[in-house]
């Protein structure tokens, strides 16, 4: 991502101005470098820097060729060029609330306009010197302990988030790194899968935690290590979770790209109905951001059909993808409706895969009933989607997933035309209790 660099207030007539207010009520993204450009003197360059975009996606988005739809990515085009949050719908940015007078002994540090992400480092010379103490062996009895591991891994980033799980992933993986070093040729075949499934775990950990730059490097290197290995599906599987994070940044036509890569790359191996039946759900969420009805309601269908062929067959798919069973294809079709914006197709098919969800799935159902409470807020259903809304709340506040917590924090801007209605003002007053 671009490292922003320091960047005045807009000019104060430019804010005023209709044109500007009614570009920032619209969310017309085009428009509003339009206006920055011309009004301000930041050319496309400049923009791309403070916003941490490429120059190429800021002229696609100028030429209207592209737009601004996930919440993450308009948030950061508001730090970047100093938006009031509300002319774009958002809460108050940090940098809009004055620094308290106490704070002028010790200057605080210039908040950075772009968000910075933790960037991926190399062991310390410490940690180094531990590591090189390790034998260095691997046996198979360290190769069922290694996935043993894997699969507490996903269990708690499941039931907890992946936040806390980061130090112990990325150690884990630069551990396996160490033992490929020695490793026997009859292991080191196994050792990459590992490593491989490792990379993955690391770059989900940090997708949880909204960093998606650094995800998108351990997703990278998971692909690096799984075609190395000829994985072809671990491949699809790396290649899925890359659409997704796709989606999530703002990146909705790369989304469709790598959802269908993937795809391609899994019929190339010898076509698994379970696999591709959730990589066509992955292609529809990338449909759904770009609200293409027809391709999302066909790429649901083909999801739907591979779901059948899989009957009687789920003992035969890798270990990776039996989370993908009925209950997983319901809620997530219904989430791709909701982000289609057919909240009326949506709410059921959610509702129905919360009833059916296993209790200890504290993350997936909150992250659930967070489309949920959207789906109904959509429909008008202000009760229920606050209700909906402070139940994600509630199993938020007991997990360690920032995408989470963001999503909750999204359903209450969005609930902000509705300020004085008794629910939203009961929800508000539980989300000040709870995140504080």
């Amino acid at each position: 991502m671009a490292r922003s660099q320091a960047h005045r207030a807009l000019p104060a007539d430019l804010l005023a101005s209709a044109a500007w207010q009614e570009a920032c009520r619209a969310r017309d993204f085009a428009r509003i470098f339009q206006l920055v450009k011309v009004k301000a003197g930041i050319y496309p360059s400049r923009i791309a820097a403070l916003c941490g975009m490429t120059p190429s996606r800021v002229g696609e988005i100028m030429a209207g060729r592209r737009g601004l739809a996930h919440i993450d990515v308009i948030e950061r085009v508001a730090d970047g060029l100093r938006i009031p949050g509300a002319m774009l719908g958002l809460a108050h940015r940090l940098w809009e609330i004055p620094v308290p007078s106490r704070t002028e002994e010790r200057p605080p540090e210039p908040l950075s306009a772009v968000p910075r992400e933790p960037q991926r480092t190399e062991p310390a010379e410490e940690l180094d010197d531990l590591l090189a103490l390790v034998d260095g062996q691997a046996t198979r009895s360290t190769l069922t302990a290694l996935r043993s591991s894997v699969q507490d891994y996903w269990r708690r980033d499941n039931a907890h988030g992946g936040a806390t799980l980061r130090p112990a992933v990325v150690g884990h993986l630069r551990y396996v790194g160490r033992l490929l070093d020695s490793a026997e040729a009859g292991l080191r075949h196994d050792l990459q899968g590992v490593a491989a499934q490792l990379a993955r775990l690391s770059g989900w950990a940090y997708f949880d935690a909204r960093q998606y730059s650094t995800a998108r490097t351990y997703f990278t290197q998971a692909l690096k290590l799984s075609h190395t290995q000829g994985d072809s599906l671990f491949m699809a599987n790396v290649l899925s979770c890359m659409s997704l994070l796709a989606t999530y940044d703002g990146n909705p036509n790369d989304a469709v790209a790598l959802a269908c890569r993937a795809q391609d790359v899994a019929r190339a191996a010898g076509e698994q109905s379970l696999v591709m039946s959730m990589l066509h759900l992955r292609e529809a969420f990338a449909h759904a951001a770009l609200r293409d009805t027809q391709a999302c309601h066909q790429a649901v269908d083909r999801s739907r059909d591979q779901y059948e062929r899989s009957r009687g067959h789920e003992a035969e798919a890798p270990d990776w993808v039996q989370y993908f069973d009925e209950t997983k294809l319901l809620v997530d079709t219904g989430i791709a409706y909701a982000r289609l914006g057919d909240p009326a197709r949506a709410e059921p098919l959610i509702a129905e895969g919360l009833r059916r969800e296993n209790a200890d799935q504290q993350r997936g159902r909150a992250f659930h009933t967070y489309w949920l409470a959207s789906a109904q807020l959509q429909l008008g259903k202000l009760d229920e989607a606050c209700t909906s809304a402070g139940l994600a709340l509630d199993l938020a506040a007991a997990i360690d997933s920032p995408r989470v917590s963001g999503h909750v924090q999204e359903i209450h801007r969005r609930m902000l035309p509705y300020a004085r209605e008794a629910p939203v003002l009961a929800f508000e007053q539980r989300l000040r209790e709870v995140l504080g």
